[in-house]
């Protein structure tokens, strides 16, 4: 059992499980009805999503010291009582099911899903 982190809209590996789609947006010009079919996601989650404003400062991050002080904001958003509770319940589903979280960037290096996959890995969540 673990957590796959992947990029939406990518064709899903065996046994990847349900897909959390945590991004701020669904997908522009996709019915609601083929999000799945599409192997966008199967249930939004934008909790786990960075705000708005930070979003924005995200894509605009052209250096290191840019996307560090993204990090540092979005760990701290992930801090909140309600958001660290909730990355708690995925760590700890880690170990019972298989799921993905994911976003649409090309770069996971450069997206807020790597700090996600560090967040759950500091708390014990199995990751694929």
């Amino acid at each position: 059992m673990s957590i796959s982190i992947v990029r939406l809209g990518t064709p899903r590996k065996p046994g990847e499980g349900l897909r959390l789609g945590t991004v701020r947006r669904p997908p522009r010009g996709v019915a609601k009805s083929d999000f799945t079919k599409l192997d966008y996601y199967d249930v939004w989650f934008p909790n786990l999503s960075p705000s708005p404003d930070l979003v924005k400062e995200a894509l605009h991050a052209k250096n290191e010291n840019a996307w560090a002080a993204f990090v540092r904001k979005f760990k701290h958003e992930m801090n909140e009582h309600d958001r660290s509770r909730e990355l708690d319940v995925l760590a700890a589903l880690s170990h019972q099911t298989n799921f993905s979280i994911g976003c649409y960037c090309e770069d996971e290096a450069r997206c807020h899903r790597s700090v996600l996959r560090e967040l759950l890995e500091e708390r014990g969540a199995k990751i694929a």
